[in-house]
């Protein structure tokens, strides 16, 4: 006591934290009651201070608008750093926070450029644009026009929609797909792999929740900043497309394409609850998002109420008018109809004679000719080459069959033709007579 009281650590810690939080505002920061500057579209206003900005939402979304987007740009020569929020007083509730500027400056992104997505749905969109460095000039716009990626996202969910039980058996879906999940998620890969080898009770959980959150976070970076990858940094990028395209290549080789038919209908169904999702998120327009996803599932799925239908619908008729008379066959639909079943009941013949349910010996003991039976259940013809010309003598073309059918019709409208002509002379051979 004699020496003074010394300051406690967390004592000190807990006073900095303070100080921070009390700290002014970044450099050219807005104040409390400071004008909100409001945004026009297509109208760009530039500025060389912090400001606040809002933009009210004046015109309702139409069915024009399925593929439209509205997106307010920020461009600047520095870093600077951008906060949106959903109203004025947000604004005002977000600058008198000393508690949120402190983490916001820890964890919010200083980026020179960005774009923020706005909702059509939305009334108000209001941001606050940050200095962190002096001589900073940056630009705002607004801006509202035709996407294409959405009409893509779209057309890509109907794709996997409708064409979801194809992919699921394709094998070169197959491999696409698992070389493009290689590729994009290989560090949460290779943490699952490395989890395999470690105890059941480490903390492989936590690795593999970090491992994923790495992986998008990643993701997200590397997307934001493509073009400088590749064009500074090529080689590398090549390198690793090359790599863990082979390795995600020789592991869907090791594992094959799915074969089991439980697994490829959990495979469709996914791709097609993708796709459905995909055709949501592709339209802005959220009614029209939804009654297309209704029409496409309701198209997919319409053979089966409509046979059901059609099915009540012959019950019906056929109930109330009876059984009807089964249709008589035509002579080359019978001829054609004798030599499908006549190849088949052969067939069906050959595969039971070949079964060991079959008795061989017993039936070689009744038969006239083995060799000719044993030729014919290994695969030849139950007719021999005098039978086939017997047979095309008597029935083909210009045998004695048709030769003697023919003669009966001629007789027949012979005797016809001279009946007809009888009846017609007979009454006037009674009048001469007379």
């Amino acid at each position: 006591m004699a020496g003074g009281m010394k300051a406690v650590p967390g004592r000190r810690r807990i006073l900095g934290a303070l100080l921070l939080l009390l700290l002014p505002p970044p450099l050219g920061g807005a104040g409390v009651g400071e004008e909100v500057i409001v945004l026009q579209e297509g109208s760009e206003c530039c500025h060389n201070t912090s400001r606040h900005f809002c933009y009210t939402n004046v015109r309702s979304p139409c069915w024009r608008d399925i593929w439209t987007r509205m997106q307010i740009w920020v461009n600047s020569n520095h870093v600077i750093r951008v906060t949106q929020v959903g109203s004025e007083e947000e604004l005002r509730e977000l600058e008198e926070s000393k508690v949120w500027n402190f983490l916001s400056s820890l964890l919010k992104e200083k980026l020179n450029s960005t774009n923020i997505d706005m909702d059509l749905y939305s009334n108000k969109t209001c941001l606050k644009v940050e200095l962190l460095e002096a001589g900073t000039r940056y630009c705002i716009v607004l801006s509202r026009w035709f996407d294409p990626k959405l009409f893509l996202v779209f057309f890509l969910g109907l794709l996997l929609f409708f064409c979801g039980d194809v992919l699921s058996r394709s094998q070169l879906f197959f491999y696409s797909a698992g070389i493009s999940i290689g590729l994009l998620a290989s560090l949460l890969i290779l943490i699952y792999v490395m989890s395999k080898a470690m105890p059941k009770k480490s903390p492989v959980y936590f690795l593999l929740l970090g491992g994923w959150s790495f992986s998008l976070y990643l993701l997200q970076l590397v997307f934001k900043n493509l073009r400088e990858i590749c064009k500074s940094y090529w080689q590398y990028l090549l390198g690793y497309l090359l790599l863990m395209g082979f390795v995600s290549f020789g592991v869907c080789y090791r594992y094959g394409p799915l074969e089991n038919e439980r697994s490829i209908n959990l495979l469709s169904w996914a791709l097609q609850l993708l796709g459905l999702a995909l055709m949501y998120l592709g339209i802005q327009i959220r009614p029209i998002a939804l009654a297309l996803v209704l029409i496409a599932v309701c198209t997919k799925n319409m053979d089966y109420p409509l046979q059901w239908i059609y099915g009540v619908y012959k019950r019906a008729q056929s109930a109330r008018l009876g059984p009807s008379p089964p249709r008589l066959l035509t002579e080359e639909e019978y001829r054609i109809q004798g030599e499908v079943e006549t190849r088949k009941a052969l067939e069906e013949l050959r595969n039971y004679c070949r079964s060991p349910d079959f008795s061989a010996w017993t039936a070689v003991s009744r038969i006239q000719s083995p060799k000719r039976f044993a030729e014919f259940v290994g695969g030849s013809s139950h007719l021999t080459a005098s039978e086939v010309s017997f047979h095309e003598q008597e029935y083909g073309l210009g045998g004695e069959f048709l030769e003697e059918q023919l003669f009966e019709e001629d007789e027949e409208e012979d005797f016809l033709y001279g009946e007809t002509a009888r009846a017609a002379c007979g009454p006037t051979t009674r009048l001469t007579a007379d």
